[in-house]
């Protein structure tokens, strides 16, 4: 049986996603990934990545989130 466990929940200011971040443990052990599930409106992505990737993935925006101003506000998209 494959066991979930909740990681990380947040909604995303601009646009409304909601992140999950989930721990997924396969059945006997076997392996471990890490699953992102991003809700937008009633549409979903779902996607597992493995823990070499998630910390290159992490690095990345780890990265880009400290070169931006941390005043920077963007301006709501006109309708």
């Amino acid at each position: 049986m494959t066991t979930l466990t909740p990681l990380a929940k947040f909604t995303i200011p601009v646009g409304l996603q909601v992140i999950e971040l989930q721990q997924v443990d396969f059945e006997g052990g076997s392996m471990r990934l890490l699953r992102t599930r991003i809700r937008e409106k009633s549409r979903f992505t779902v996607f597992d990545i493995d823990p070499q990737s998630a910390r290159l993935w992490g690095e990345a925006l780890l990265r880009w989130a400290a070169e931006q101003p941390d005043n920077q506000i963007l301006p709501e998209a006109s309708a």
